[in-house]
Parts: structure tokens; C-alpha cells; sequence
């Protein structure tokens, strides 16, 4: 799975300005649907912060990868947002966050797509270089560029 594929112009956010948990996914969900993902967004906002509620998705590495199950969405897409400042997301390491990646995909198809697009973008979170390239990058167009290649 190609995950550069999921991102457009409308989905990435450099830097997005930050606020409360909530006021970052509901930014990015405005995102997702401009760019026409989602389709409802206040249904897969609602679905975002029950999974937030259950645990929290923020991983370590100052990343979190918010998501959620929600018939809202329309089509998968991927927004990435480097925050202005760093913000408390309840993370595995209790540091707090400065890059987001929200995974949108339809209810019949959060097992396998969304599994896929979570596989690909971890396996490209744990390697240092290239979080330090995200949070250097200052258009989509390279955030694009950097994922592809990586």
C-alpha cells in the first residue's frame, strides 16, 4: 500500500495550530473531508474520540495516530499534521505530541485497510530520520515526497 497516496494538499497541516486533543482531531477531520474522505464529520469525529477514550493513541516518538470506525467515511485518506506546540495526548511515554497522523477508512473496511495503512505508516515511524525529516518539512508537497520515499 502506497500511504503517500492517501494524503492531498487539504490533509496536510504545517503546521497546524494546536489546542486541546480534541481541537487538533476535529481540525484534521475538516481536512478529511474537504479533501472528500469523510463525509460526515461529526459521526467520525465521535468515532475518533471513543477510541481516544479506550486508550489513547498516542505512541510514542512525540506521534500520535488517531482513528476510528465510522460509516462517515466515504474512502480512505490520511492526514498528518506537525503541531505548533507540543500537546498532551495521553501518550504510552506521557510525552506529549507534535506530529498527527489520522487514518480514515469505511466501517466495512476498518479490519484490513485500516491494518494496512497503520503497518506501513509504523513501519516508517520508528526510524528517527525520518521523523526528524517530517518535522523539518515546510510543504505538502515534501511531506509527500518524504513518504514516498522512505
Amino acid at each position: 500500500m502506497n500511504i503517500h497516496d492517501l494524503l492531498t494538499k487539504e490533509t496536510i497541516f504545517l503546521p497546524l495550530e494546536t489546542g486541546t486533543k480534541e481541537e487538533v482531531i476535529r481540525r484534521m477531520v475538516s481536512g478529511l473531508t474537504t479533501a472528500g474522505a469523510v463525509t460526515d464529520a461529526e459521526s467520525y469525529v465521535q468515532a475518533v474520540l471513543t477510541r481516544e477514550q479506550s486508550s489513547s493513541t498516542g505512541i510514542g516518538f512525540g506521534v500520535a495516530i488517531p482513528h476510528g470506525k465510522s460509516a462517515g467515511v466515504a474512502r480512505a485518506g490520511l492526514a498528518f499534521a506537525r503541531l505548533s506546540a507540543p500537546t498532551d495526548w495521553e501518550s504510552l511515554d506521557d510525552s506529549p505530541v507534535n506530529m498527527v497522523f489520522m487514518i480514515a477508512v469505511p466501517e466495512a473496511n476498518v479490519g484490513n485497510e485500516h491494518l494496512q495503512i497503520l503497518v506501513a505508516l509504523s513501519r516508517k515511524l520508528i526510524h528517527e530520520e525520518f521523523r526528524q525529516k517530517l518535522l523539518g518539512a515546510q510543504t505538502a508537497e515534501e511531506v509527500i515526497e518524504i513518504l514516498k520515499n522512505m
